[in-house]
């Protein structure tokens, strides 16, 4: 990976053979896990200056209509946290000489309180082809991190690096986007949806019939913006999107006995070999009939947008005996297809490394660009689940990407539940794959088994025999990390919002050495410990797991109030618990080593003052909410097992304790509700 410098340049045709198309993603970290950043592309005409304001594109405009640009969201990453964003290149309209990479912060925020700023480039493979760190982010809340140019038709990238003290506003302004203070800036801010404003006329605002966008969106509302007086908004409608109710309206059932007819029925499926080959066949038949939703999930492989047609139980040759993947994703641009092979398991059953090194060796022959391995199992970054080998001789190169049923099912629930579709029939197709796969006898369940050796080493804490350096720790620190991955997508899907694991460790770490510090930790203290960060929440959420007690303890601490005083500040937060479980543990957190007074909430609510420190001047900083719950013992995915005391112990917190807390909307729910006025 080729290492760049402020204000150096690449071609990228001669870094690969494959840059049709390029997954730019930008990383940070935050010391505290709590930093975050909004990604944004400008798309700049020959004068570098936006076209119009719809070259624009940000989180609630995070997909052009022509497939040029799309935001692909966060993933956790090795340290800290990786938002996406794809390009194709050839989609780019020729009157397009430059896109910019920015991102900004919020609410006073700055850069310089975050580490490891940095941009790499892919090629359509996944291959990484370059590399910038951005040294001297300083007070900045905006940042150009890179661009992509249009040289004599060869596509170039450049390490920029400029930032902005004033924020997303004056890097907007610099390249044309037209910013009305009274009227579109504050539009936006207006909406706690985020939701884009559209067209003043109360037509279409986008020659796709889509809503016009706001000149500069704001991710975060200003203390100064809110206090400003209110400019009169001009009567506005939106685009509506299909989003579908939580609560189903009452059953015309005549008998409980009766169950409704499904799309996708289950009942029928006796064997693994039946719940392949019908997952299969309804996921890649939905993705081909809802573009929304078939888009989201290819994207992130590579795929251009375009049309999209889907196989499933296709033959093809392969020496004597032929192969039969379990199905075909082709898309058309431009006269060009992009294809992947897909190799699907269900119910837990695990890929075997010898198809799909035949899947991977027929699609370097024919030319295809991808397979996509399906299962129940989770990636780990640095720990691939197959291990394939690639003939270096080949010049076509094949990119392997492994989706997750769970990841599946994230995207269709934040369709459905949060951001919306086209229409009414697509929402009803991503409804009844959702009920199919979370039914029982699909086998698409997520992750659901802890592995093998989770019981010896579980026993091994029981009776102090475990030694430091047994590998069946990491196995277990692995999974831990699986499950804490799933836990963060269904939490996502409910919230509609990013809940991503914080990763901590030293700078520029392999995930395997941290893995491997993890698994010595297991062996000294007993206990697994994951970090998990919610969009909107007021902190980081702990989930610890301790071994040798048997119980699950999931925390957050919140920071003390900057103005007011202690007995204030206590009083009011026993009072926005008053709906919290009495076992809730509160702890007062203090400056020093000095251990802070705690106690239940049954007996805090009558005397909030206990919460005080007794010891004078000690400075209270923040308070720690934690919960604990038995955990399951077995190493599976039922009622008893390990896996579903985790879920449901987060899930518990977060419904009974969270909710009181959080009181900011989701960001990114653009055009979930309509907005008809006037």
């Amino acid at each position: 990976m080729r290492e760049m410098v402020k204000g150096a340049n690449a071609t990228l045709p001669e870094l690969s053979d494959h840059v049709a198309s390029v997954i730019v993603s930008l990383r940070w970290a935050s010391p505290s896990g709590e930093g975050d950043a909004d990604v944004s592309v400008l798309l700049l005409g020959p004068d570098g200056r936006v076209r119009g304001d719809t070259d624009f594109y940000f989180y609630n405009h995070p997909v052009a209509a022509d497939g040029s640009v799309q935001l692909l969201g966060k993933i956790s990453a090795e340290r800290g946290d990786e938002d996406r964003i794809g390009f194709d290149l050839t989609a780019v309209p020729d009157d397009v000489h430059r896109m910019l990479v920015t991102a900004s912060r919020y609410e006073g925020a700055s850069f310089g309180e975050l580490e490891d700023l940095t941009l790499t480039l892919s090629d359509a493979t996944g291959e990484g082809l370059l590399r910038f760190a951005v040294e001297d982010a300083a007070s900045v809340s905006a940042l150009i991190f890179g661009e992509l140019y249009r040289r004599d038709g060869t596509w170039k990238f450049r390490a920029v690096g400029q930032g902005y003290a004033d924020g997303l506003a004056a890097l907007a302004k610099d390249f044309g986007v037209d910013i009305d203070d009274d009227v579109a800036l504050e539009s936006v801010l207006d909406d706690p949806s985020g939701a884009p404003v559209p067209a003043a006329d109360g037509g279409a605002g986008t020659p796709d019939g889509g809503a016009a966008l706001p000149a500069v969106p704001s991710p975060r509302r200003s203390e100064e913006v809110a206090r400003a007086p209110r400019a009169t908004a001009r009567p506005r409608t939106a685009k509506r999107k299909i989003t579908l109710p939580r609560a189903a309206g009452p059953s015309l059932a005549g008998h409980d006995s009766w169950r409704e007819a499904r799309l996708f029925p289950v009942s029928a499926l006796k064997s693994d070999r039946d719940r392949e080959t019908r997952a299969t066949s309804v996921l890649l038949s939905v993705m081909a009939q809802v573009p929304e939703f078939g888009r989201r999930l290819m994207a992130a492989f590579g795929a251009p947008a375009g049309r999209m047609e889907t196989f499933a139980e296709v033959s093809l040759p392969h020496g004597d005996t032929p192969r039969r993947p379990d199905g075909v994703v082709r898309v058309e641009r431009a006269g060009k297809l992009w294809t992947a092979l897909v190799e699907t398991k269900t119910n837990g059953n695990a890929l075997k490394a010898e198809q799909v090194q035949a899947y991977m060796d027929i699609a370097a022959r024919r030319g295809y660009e991808a397979v996509i391995t399906l299962s129940n199992d989770v990636a780990l970054e640095g720990t691939p689940l197959v291990d394939v080998k690639v003939d270096g001789r080949r010049k076509h190169k094949v990119a392997l990407w492994h989706l997750s049923w769970a990841e599946v099912a994230y995207q269709a629930q934040v369709l459905i539940r949060h951001e919306g579709v086209g229409n009414a029939a697509h929402a009803w197709l991503l409804q009844e794959l959702l009920h199919y796969l979370q039914h029982e006898n699909s086998g698409c369940h997520g992750f659901q088994n802890m592995g093998p050796a989770w019981v010896p080493v579980r026993n091994g804490i029981d009776d102090e025999t475990l030694c430091q350096g047994d590998p069946r720790t990491l196995e277990v620190v692995e999974s831990w990390e699986r499950l804490i991955r799933q836990v963060s997508l269904g939490l996502g899907g409910e919230l509609g919002r990013k809940v991503l694991p914080v990763q901590r460790g030293r700078r520029g770490g392999d995930p395997r050495e941290r893995r491997q510090a993890q698994a010595d930790r297991l062996c000294l203290e007993g206990r697994l410990q994951a970090e998990l960060r919610i969009d909107g929440a007021p902190g980081v959420l702990s989930v610890a797991a301790d071994l040798r007690t048997g119980k699950l303890r999931v925390a957050t601490d919140l920071p003390a109030p900057e103005q007011g005083y202690p007995l204030t500040w206590v009083k009011r937060l026993v009072r926005r618990l008053a709906e919290a479980p009495a076992d809730l543990h509160v702890e007062t957190l203090v400056d020093g080593d000095t251990a802070g007074p705690r106690g239940t909430l049954e007996r805090l609510r009558p005397e909030p003052a206990d919460l005080l420190p007794r010891t004078a001047g000690a400075r209270i900083t923040g308070f720690r909410l934690s919960l604990f719950k038995g955990m399951g013992s077995g190493r599976g995915s039922a009622e008893t097992g390990f896996i579903r005391s985790v879920d449901q112990a987060v899930q518990h917190f977060l419904g009974t304790v969270l909710v009181h807390l959080d009181h900011t909307p989701a960001r990114r729910t653009a055009g979930r509700e309509a907005v008809a006025s006037g």
